[in-house]
């Protein structure tokens, strides 16, 4: 499912409000969200987006070029994002945007503090899962993991955490200064 306007529209908001230059988007989809954040990067902006199915990314292409980001703001990586991630620069990005497998959240969340410099921003999409991330009885590993991520993120002095109930739910970390 893509990103629902608001969503998008918030998206843009935060890549605006932090001079994005270099965004790691984990899911592509059918490039909504990849859209919503190249319009609030620099003109100079990368977006780098993942996702294990090609057929996402062939329609992504379509959907950049039709709105005017050529291929010289994209970069679209086929295959998963724990195996493309580690591949990728440390400190070198502003925003990570993850919404992918949501099992894999709590790792991806270990690599989004290795690459993004301080004051860059984290974001996972779907952490309120319709209401099961609230219910305790819900326990399948998508909803356990989406738990965990929050746990994690709320843990860690090294990151500042908002829950946005924007979608259904968005989780925006700043990464604090660690020196």
């Amino acid at each position: 499912m893509p990103v629902t306007r608001p969503v998008a529209a918030l998206l843009r908001l935060l890549a605006a409000s932090v001079s994005a230059q270099a965004i790691v988007e984990v899911g592509t989809g059918a490039g909504i969200s990849g859209a919503a954040l190249l319009s609030g990067m620099s003109s100079a902006g990368v977006l780098t987006s993942i996702d294990i199915e090609a057929e996402n990314q062939r329609v992504a292409r379509e959907t950049f070029a039709a709105l005017g980001y050529d291929h010289v703001h994209t970069r679209l990586i086929a295959g998963r994002a724990l195996d493309v991630l580690p591949r990728l620069s440390d400190a070198a990005y502003d925003i990570v945007f993850v919404d992918g497998d949501k099992t894999e959240y709590p790792t991806i969340l270990t690599q989004a503090k290795r690459l993004l410099r301080v004051g860059g921003l984290v974001i996972f999409d779907n952490v309120l899962w319709s209401g099961r991330v609230a219910d305790p009885g819900e326990r399948d590993a998508e909803t356990v993991a989406l738990r965990d991520v929050a746990t994690a993120v709320k843990a860690d002095d090294d990151w500042m955490p908002a829950l946005l109930t924007v979608g259904d739910g968005l989780l925006v970390a700043s990464l604090r200064d660690r020196s």
